[in-house]
């Protein structure tokens, strides 16, 4: 407000002083005093060329500094925007890894409790192949007759059978153990890569909504500028037609021309 006041206060002495030039030159050619009037129209010339200059080059640091202005707060706004987003979408990451690393947690206990379960579950009664059994009926009925040679034969055979059918038993059973496991292991490598999957969309949707979110304030920093430009245009061409008027000798200063110059300035 100050500045403003005190640009009114020189403008109005500017024109005080051309009025004043402008009425002694007017004396001076009505008492044909030509070389005065000359010199007071030479100096009012360059007077008022001097005024417009000024005039100018004020209206253009004023212009400056409100663009100046204007790209400033759209740099803060920017600054601002980013570190917002940069915040927001490292929570997001921290979350996201929180709730991996407590569903990998789980997933490693219920594993081994699962593990623990199958293993503890007691084996299933030995179902022996019809040679196994065969050989045991004769090694019996053998032992019976008293031909305990040949039972005894019989008795080694069935053993050895018996042994390699209860190892194939086993394996079988600790076969279809590993295979419950990879099963359950596969069942939680799935609800693993499903929550990778929701981190991943969730991402890619903030993402989105970032470039989004930019494109809206660059739009708006667009409009701003080319709002601020519109109006010094047009600051610009009123400028000059008030000059080209009230500082020529087509044009007279007066009270009325020193209020419509502080319209101008406002």
């Amino acid at each position: 407000m100050g500045d403003t006041g005190g640009m009114e206060t020189e403008d109005t002495a500017v024109q005080d002083f051309l009025q004043i030039l402008e009425e002694h030159r007017k004396n001076c050619e009505r008492q044909g005093k030509y070389v005065e009037a000359e010199i007071a129209k030479n100096r009012l010339e360059e007077l008022r060329q001097h005024e417009e200059n000024r005039r100018r080059e004020a209206m253009r640091s004023r212009q400056i500094a409100e663009r100046l202005g204007v790209e400033e707060a759209h740099m803060l706004e920017f600054q601002q925007f980013n570190a917002l987003w940069d915040k927001r979408m490292a929570e997001f990451e921290q979350k996201s890894a929180d709730l991996e690393e407590a569903m990998k947690e789980r997933h490693g206990t219920e594993l081994m409790e699962y593990i623990r379960n199958a293993q503890s579950e007691p084996l299933r009664k030995p179902k022996f192949s019809k040679e196994l059994l065969n050989l045991r009926k004769i090694q019996q009925t053998l032992a019976k007759q008293k031909e305990y040679a040949e039972a005894h034969k019989i008795k080694l055979k069935a053993d050895n059978l018996e042994a390699f059918e209860l190892e194939k038993m086993r394996n079988q059973h600790q076969m279809k153990l590993s295979n419950v496991v990879e099963k359950f292991k596969a069942k939680q490598t799935s609800e693993l890569q499903a929550l990778r999957k929701r981190v991943q969309t969730g991402r890619e949707e903030q993402k989105k909504q970032r470039q989004l979110d930019l494109e809206r304030l660059l739009q708006r920093y667009q409009n701003v500028k080319s709002e601020l430009e519109s109006q010094q245009n047009i600051e610009r061409i009123r400028a000059e037609k008030f000059m080209s008027y009230h500082l020529t000798s087509k044009g007279s200063p007066n009270a009325s021309v020193n209020n419509s110059m502080r319209e101008q300035s406002r």
